[in-house]
């Protein structure tokens, strides 16, 4: 199965993707933890991107660049775990460039790259002010990235909640409220997840 976490920078996604795999595997569930920018050649050049390295980046070659690294993650990673019957928990996946290059380059063309990406099973979708994420981005002392300009953010955020309400019908996304407790919200993921594995064991 294939599962992911979605939401803007400082939502919890990394904590809450580390969480849910940590607490499966502890109940005997093979599990797979990733992410996206990938591990793989194009995610860390990604990644240097973000974090201020080569720029300027427009919005049109971070498109290509996060479509190329999405395909890359894919065969490389993702489908092989998938295969070998673990459950793959990606920290985001394409809502992230819908809503975060969607929000600067024609969202149409965005989608249209990332067509041949594989659906997941279901999308938890982490609802959070972007004023409280951008608090608990400090609260952390992150370096500052690309996108965490609170102008950018507000954009991400309204871009976000586009993609959900255009995909919640044709695709399975979960919206949580991401102002919870760590627990509270790792419980609900957690108890998601455990009634979903038990959906497709009586398929």
């Amino acid at each position: 199965m294939f599962l992911v976490i979605e939401g803007i920078d400082g939502a919890g996604t990394t904590t809450q993707t580390q969480r849910l795999a940590e607490a499966l595997e502890d109940r005997g569930t093979p599990t797979h933890r990733t992410r996206e920018p990938s591990d793989g050649p194009i995610g860390k050049l990604l990644r240097q991107i973000l974090a201020g390295e080569h720029a300027p980046t427009d919005a049109t070659t971070l498109g290509l660049l996060f479509a190329a690294d999405r395909a890359d993650h894919l065969q490389r990673e993702i489908e092989p775990a998938l295969a070998a019957g673990k459950v793959v928990l990606s920290d985001r996946y394409y809502h992230s460039s819908l809503a975060y290059q969607g929000s600067e380059e024609d969202r149409s063309w965005i989608a249209v790259l990332n067509q041949r990406a594989n659906v997941p099973d279901c999308t938890f979708f982490l609802e959070v002010d972007p004023k409280v994420a951008a608090q608990r981005r400090d609260d952390d002392d992150r370096d500052e990235e690309l996108f965490d300009k609170m102008e950018t953010q507000l954009r991400v955020a309204e871009g976000y909640r586009q993609v959900v309400d255009e995909r919640e019908s044709s695709e399975r996304i979960e919206r949580i409220d991401g102002h919870q407790s760590l627990d509270t919200i790792h419980e609900t993921l957690l108890g998601r997840t455990e009634e979903l594995l038990a959906e497709r064991a009586t398929r």
